[in-house]
């Protein structure tokens, strides 16, 4: 193969995998419920995200006040490409009594926190 072949195979291949990765887009946040177990919180939050692997993956979810103060965060430490959409949970959330409700946040590797949130009513 010619080094103007290999360098034209290059490019496209390096534009596909980038034009994949680009057309990824946000992660969205499905579904999210919280359960109020001895006096913290369990958050369970559907995830779907076009996961297309390391490189590109929603790889985090927090709950936040409306305020924006971080309650809690459940770290996604690999991509789900072939579980869409995935439901991850997180316990021990400690949430003032002042607060009926909270906002979810995601984020991925490529596009940071999306700007669709998703807001959960707490039931005491």
């Amino acid at each position: 193969m010619s080094r103007g072949l290999k360098s034209f195979a290059f490019v496209c291949l390096f534009s596909a995998v980038t034009i994949g990765t680009a057309l990824a887009g946000e992660v969205v946040i499905e579904n999210a419920e919280a359960v109020q177990q001895n006096g913290q919180w369990r958050f369970s939050v559907t995830l779907s995200h076009d996961d297309t692997g390391w490189d590109h993956y929603a790889d985090l979810w927090q709950v936040l006040t409306p305020d924006g103060d971080l309650l809690g965060e459940r770290v996604l430490l690999h991509p789900h490409v072939n579980e869409q959409p995935f439901t991850r949970s997180l316990g021990g959330v400690k949430i003032p009594d002042d607060i009926s409700k909270v906002i979810i946040r995601a984020r991925d590797t490529v596009h940071g926190f999306a700007e669709e949130t998703f807001e959960v009513t707490l039931t005491r």
